[in-house]
């Protein structure tokens, strides 16, 4: 296998067309301008913007792209299709919207199988050749890079291999840089796209267009689009589409990011430097949060937990040798290996966690026991550190002697009413003498919220503001709670993970109650000391007294 050049292989990226046919997925034209920010920053070849024409806010991002968007690595491509059937090239309204959205690339989608041809375009075998004839070589005509997407080329080729065929030979004869292969049903296996391949390398030769360069375009339906993308690269293709984190319609498109590590990491393909592809988590996490859909943890290479260890097993091995559980190093994408605390952990896993949260506790084999003992017991109550790194370091600290305090409660409560008027009324109060300035002053805060998380939330800032203003910098920004025992109906176990951001920091605390206020209390309370702590504000040292 000959392994192509950054010069001779494309990576293409189609996040901001078809990757935004996934449902629930919007983006604006700003939005779409500032994920082309990021897929510049992460080398790939070609940015398809969109479908100029048919869509108003295609038009409209390929106008502002014009004064708005500098591209340092990536050219910008144009979606449509070709010319309508009986229509000429130069009166076809779509064909000229490529033209005037001035992308220096256009990506025209064409029909390549024949029972499409037929029954969807209502056309000709032969018209839809001079379709795809007419449209390409007048837009290269135009002095513009033409790319022919063979829509459903797979199942086409299955049917009838000679009409796909003649498809391609239409397009490349015309003046096609890149014919791409398109898994439009996402129904293919690896082995499959492999050997379609190359029977479509032998019928091109026969057809004199054996230089013909091929692209592969590939869904997820069978969980195999990346999989699928590697098996066309190994059968000579030199041009991969695909979406930042596997956006698309249906089950998704091939994970860009993935294909892109698997391709250099894994295959040796020298695609972008080293500095770029360490920022793949950064750029997929952002363009995560631009569209609204966060990155799953679950994601290969960039996902929080890509590289998470639980099993106490594997924390030991870890210890001695990192890559004798990881199949990479993860600072190669600009990730990181990460302890995960539960009840499976022993003291390899809780030392590790400690000196990734920059506490060294290899000489301290009583307190490594202790602390171990201490989670098997607290995750038997119903506690949960596995996404509660916070609450873990609190932990920690309480062990060693050095947890913070800010204030010591007297007591709190929360109460609902119905009103007069048919509303619910929620007050919270809180006593607690809060900590600082070497005494500790009595505060009594009452608070009115939506529901009494809320107003226990509000009553507790109020409490503490004034000896410590920095908790209004913190918001509470996700609030999960799960019924631990739900047997017990009414009178089960719960469990509750608060969010918290601010001060540049974010993190997760856990609280465990017979109700959801009292844990909500826990989670909250631990949020506002997390974020003190780790914000290096003074605190006493109470241990024990969380």
């Amino acid at each position: 296998m000959t392994i192509p050049t950054i010069e001779a292989f494309h990576l293409y990226d189609t996040t901001l067309r078809d990757g935004s046919q996934q449902e629930g997925l919007t983006l604006s034209v700003t939005d779409k301008l500032a994920v082309a920010r990021h897929l510049d920053d992460l080398g790939v070849t070609y940015i398809e913007g969109g479908w100029p024409g048919a869509v108003p806010r295609d038009t409209e991002f390929f106008v502002r792209a014009a004064t708005e968007l500098e591209l340092s690595t990536a050219r910008l491509a144009a979606f449509g299709a070709t010319r309508k059937a009986g229509v000429d090239v130069a009166e076809d309204p779509q064909v000229r919207a490529l033209v005037d959205s001035g992308a220096p690339t256009i990506t025209l989608v064409a029909k390549s199988d024949l029972r499409h041809v037929t029954g969807a375009l209502r056309t000709t075998a032969e018209e839809n050749l001079a379709m795809v004839r007419d449209t390409v070589a007048h837009l290269v005509g135009l002095g513009r890079e033409v790319f022919v997407d063979a829509e459903h080329f797979f199942d086409g080729f299955l049917h009838d291999p000679d009409y796909t065929t003649s498809v391609l030979v239409a397009a490349h004869e015309a003046g096609a840089a890149v014919l791409v292969l398109c898994d439009t049903n996402g129904g293919m296996l690896p082995h499959q796209v492999t050997e379609i391949i190359e029977d479509l390398r032998s019928r091109l030769e026969a057809a004199g267009a054996g230089e013909a360069r091929l692209g592969a375009h590939t869904h997820n339906d069978t969980g195999c689009a990346v999989a699928n993308a590697i098996s066309a690269v190994r059968a000579g293709i030199t041009h991969v589409q695909g979406c930042v984190n596997g956006y698309g319609e249906r089950t998704g498109n091939a994970d860009l990011i993935t294909l892109l590590a698997d391709l250099q990491l894994k295959m040796g393909m020298d695609l972008v430097p080293e500095k770029t592809l360490a920022e793949a988590t950064r750029i997929s996490h952002a363009i995560g949060e631009i569209v609204n859909m966060p990155v799953s943890p679950r994601a290969p290479y960039v996902g929080a937990s890509a590289f998470a260890h639980k099993a106490g097993l594997h924390a030991s091995a870890i210890r001695v040798d990192p890559d004798l559980y990881q199949h990479t190093d993860p600072r190669a994408v600009g990730n990181d290996m990460r302890m995960i605390i539960s009840d499976m952990a022993g003291r390899a896993s809780i030392e590790l966690k400690g000196r990734e949260l920059g506490f060294e506790l290899a000489d301290e084999p009583e307190l490594l026991s202790r602390l171990a003992r201490t989670v098997k017991q607290r995750e038997a109550e119903g506690y949960s550190y596995e996404a509660a790194d916070a609450s873990f370091e609190l932990l920690l600290l309480d062990e060693l002697g050095r947890v913070p305090s800010y204030s010591s409660v007297e007591s709190w409560r929360a109460t609902s009413q119905l009103g007069r008027d048919g509303t619910l009324e929620t007050e919270a109060t809180v006593k607690l003498r809060a900590d600082g300035g070497g005494e500790r002053e009595r505060r009594v805060a009452i608070a009115e919220g939506n529901g009494p998380v809320n107003a226990l939330d509000l009553a507790l800032r109020e409490a503490l503001r004034e000896r410590h203003p920095e908790v209004d910098e913190f918001e509470l920004r996700d609030f999960k709670v799960r019924i631990l025992d739900s047997q017990h109906g009414t009178d089960a176990t719960t469990r509750v993970l608060v969010r918290t951001s601010g001060r540049g920091l974010e993190f997760q605390t856990v609280g465990v109650g017979p109700n959801v206020i009292e844990a909500s209390w826990e989670a909250v309370f631990d949020a506002y000391t997390y974020g003190l702590y780790k914000s290096g504000v003074p605190g006493v040292s109470h241990a024990g007294e969380r």
